[in-house]
């Protein structure tokens, strides 16, 4: 096992010390008196299929472990509205702080967006559901590496009951086992987790084996527009993309001038 590899045991340590604390402090009666637990959730499923927008769950990282500091000058609020302004089908923010730099607070920023929004953060917990739904969230992420089949399916069926969605992030075929009925969105990551490398051509493979049912999103180490029309040629609905923005000076102009060249991309791009 790799020092890499390590990061994620080390997130997942921190992260059930760090919700423990949570949940001694804030109740999950206290979560539900949330101004937000009552609003009705936008759906992520409904939103990427949806010929008009683009497909891409644009993503707000500040940080992470493997690069470091990405974009620490960016504004949650500019960036997230000009994402949804310029045809973004939903946005991912990261909620963790310890490891990405990110809060609670930017998920609820970026609640001013009328698109949907993914929590992107390492659950644990059904705590954590009810805190996604207390922020203003739509749509939760399970990550197949941190979970048991019957962790995913228990978590899955009690987000469905909050009236949000779930993402199930797979990184390899050994993990195919823990998609369930609950799990209608499966992301693939294309980073291998223990050795952090990108490989598209993986996870096209891998795709093969996702029931057609199922609607497919990319995860990480999309860098360009043609990744996207390969991506979409084999069936994948929604792309989940945020450091190739959020490592530009302006990461709205780079969104935007992606998006143009994408509109304009014959004829894979038809259909648009």
């Amino acid at each position: 096992m790799t020092s890499k590899m390590n990061i994620l045991d080390k997130i997942i340590e921190y992260k059930r010390a760090e919700v423990a604390k949570r949940k001694s402090g804030v109740s999950i009666s206290e979560l539900e008196k949330s101004f937000y637990f009552e609003r009705k959730t936008l759906s992520l499923k409904e939103s990427l299929e949806r010929e008009q927008r683009t497909g891409i769950i644009a993503e707000f990282k500040r940080r992470s472990p493997s690069k470091g500091i990405i974009n620490d000058q960016a504004d949650v609020i500019d960036v997230t509205t000009a994402y949804a302004e310029n045809g973004a089908s939903a946005l991912s923010v990261l909620t963790d702080e310890n490891f990405f730099g990110g809060s609670d607070e930017d998920l609820v920023e970026a609640r001013i967006n009328d698109i949907p929004i993914l929590r992107k953060e390492f659950i644990v917990e059904e705590y954590q559901l009810v805190e996604a739904k207390s922020i203003g969230a739509d749509v939760i992420l399970l990550i197949a590496a941190c979970l048991t089949p019957k962790e995913v399916k228990q978590f899955a069926g009690f987000a469905k009951n909050l009236g949000l969605e779930v993402l199930l992030e797979l990184h390899g075929e050994t993990e195919l086992g823990h998609m369930c009925d609950e799990t209608e969105l499966i992301g693939i990551n294309n980073r291998d987790l223990k050795t952090f490398e990108v490989s598209i051509e993986q996870s096209l493979m891998m795709a093969e084996k996702i029931p057609a049912e199922k609607l497919k999103i990319a995860e990480s180490g999309i860098s360009s527009v043609d990744d996207i029309l390969l991506f979409r040629e084999t069936g994948f609905k929604g792309f989940l993309i945020g450091e190739l923005f959020m490592k530009e000076a302006d990461p709205a102009i780079a969104f935007a001038e992606f998006v143009n060249t994408l509109r304009i991309m014959p004829p894979k791009a038809e259909g648009f």
